[in-house]
Formats: C-alpha cells, structure tokens, sequence
C-alpha cells in the first residue's frame, strides 16, 4: 500500500505516485497494484469520481497510466465489520484528547477497517480533522490512547514518548505463577518473529523492560499489574508468554492459534493509566481508565 494521509485522517485520500509497469490504463494497473480490491470495486470508485489528480478532479478508468503521476484515491471497505463497543473522550483541551478505547476498534485504518477506527470515531464526533494518535494500542487491546489535537503542539507530546517521559500503566488477566516472586523484571531482545507480524525473545542486549506486579492472586486466574519502561511490539504479550502466563485471549502468544468457534476473545489487556508532566504548561497531568477486565468478552465473527 501507499504512503497515506487516511492514518492521519480517515477522511483523507490515500496519495499514489504510479511506478513503472506494463499497464496501459489506470484501471489495469491498479487491479494489478492492489489485488485485494476487485475490478468492479475499482470501476464503482472511478465512476463516483472516488481517483483523482492532485487538482482533484476525477480521473477515468481508461486514461494512460503514467509513470510518475501522483493520483489520489479514497480507500473503502466493502462490508465493512461493525464494533460494537464504544470509545469514551475522557479528556478534551486545545492540545490533547484522551480516549477510552474498547477491545477490538482499531486506533488507525488498516486493514478490514476505515470508518470503524477509533480516529475515524473521533473525527465525526469532534470534527477535528488534525487529530493525530501519539501512540497505538492492538486492535484487540482496550484502554487509554492519547491524541493530539492541533500540529503547533504535536511534536512536545511526541518527545514525551520518543523520551520515555510517559508513565504507562496496564493490567492484564493471565494464568497463576505461583513460582513466582512479586514484583519481577522482565528484561529481553525483542526480534521479528515468524510468521512476520509476531514478535520473539531472541539472544543479545535487552531492548524491552517491563515491570510486573501482582494485583491478586487467587485461583487459576491472577491479576497482573504491568508496567513498560520500553515501548516494543507486542512487548507485554511476550513477555507475559515468555514468563509462562499468556494473557488470556491471545491468539498469537505462545504460539498462532486458530480463530474460536463462536467469535473471538477479548484480550485480556488494558491500558489502565497514562501520567506525565506536561510539556506545556508544565503541571502534572495522568488519566485513568474507566473500563475493568473480564473473561466474558467476546466479539462475534464477521
């Protein structure tokens, strides 16, 4: 896929400068560039005038495909799968929102999903096309996500993270580890797994740390306290599987699992709070989910 603005705006063209290739019209080449969308789906978009030049005047299937040329498209999704969860706005100010997200909303378009994003959610409710994520959570994860709001202050919000500055705290349902002692350090080299969306602990100096407490501890099913000094891929997933208490719901630690009959599990991982000293003003500023934990959450197959 191209470079696009819609991970910034949802409402925004996807940006293409067309590459060399034996193609004679924009419709061959792009069925050929972007095999997941059929030809029908591409002929309905250029009839709506949904490609266009950089003018943004509507383009024809047929025209020659030019190599260099910038066209721009509006990415859609047929049957698009509805989240029925809903995000709360915790916060809202001139600089930051913070939002409550519920298992299974994307933060950002990718994939199956465009308008059931939380961006996507938060832009038709605030009508702020400027906002921008500060940091991501999985799809599968809930919990608090940061935005920023306008670009003059983007970039003190973003040093926050790319400095470590940021306070982030999750819980986490997963088996007992009676063997264990609270809290521990967990310290690995987070590497590319297989297949090539999975993370895996690998020899070499440690690039994740994260903290573990116990909250409770009783029965099969114990609740954990998790604190990341690092940000990694998936790093609490895998170090959770690593300790030998996958946190309930994941489908792809320790190992790739197969879709469940009747839907799919929730995660059983929350990004329960979120504290820093604010760039701006220079206060004290931390935020707290409202959602809990529970096993019961399920979300029903496509």
């Amino acid at each position: 896929m191209s470079a696009s603005d819609s991970l910034l705006d949802p409402l925004a063209p996807s940006r293409l400068q067309l590459p060399a290739g034996p193609w004679a019209c924009l419709l061959d080449g792009l069925c050929a560039r972007f095999p997941r969308i059929d030809r029908t789906q591409w002929l309905d978009l250029f009839a709506r005038g949904r490609v266009q030049d950089p003018q943004g005047r509507a383009l024809d299937p047929t025209d020659p495909w030019r190599v260099g040329q910038e066209i721009r498209y509006y990415r859609e999704v047929r049957d698009e799968p509805v989240v029925a969860g809903q995000e709360a706005i915790l916060h809202l100010d001139a600089d930051l929102l913070v939002a409550d997200k519920p298992h299974f909303l994307p933060v950002t378009p990718a994939g199956a999903y465009v308008r059931e994003t939380l961006l996507a959610r938060l832009v038709a409710r605030t009508g702020n096309r400027d906002l921008v994520p500060l940091h991501r959570l999985d799809r599968l994860t809930a919990g608090l996500v940061l935005f920023s709001t306008r670009p003059a202050s983007r970039d003190a919000y973003q040093r926050l993270f790319r400095e470590r500055r940021i306070d982030k705290v999750y819980e986490a349902l997963a088996p007992a580890l009676p063997e264990q002692a609270f809290p521990l350090q967990r310290n690995s080299r987070l590497v590319p797994g297989e297949p090539f969306f999975r993370m895996a602990e690998g020899p070499g100096v440690p690039n994740a740390s994260t903290r573990i407490e116990l909250i409770e501890g009783e029965g099969a099913v114990w609740h954990y306290r998790l604190h990341p000094h690092t940000g990694r891929k998936h790093q609490l997933r895998v170090h959770m599987a690593a300790l030998g208490a996958p946190i309930h719901g994941d489908d792809l630690y320790p190992v790739l699992r197969p879709p469940e009959p009747g839907g799919q599990a929730a995660l059983q991982l929350l990004a329960r709070g979120l504290a820093f000293i604010d760039p701006i003003s220079g206060q004290p500023r931390a935020f707290t989910s409202a959602q809990a934990l529970g096993l019961s959450t399920r979300i029903a197959e496509s």
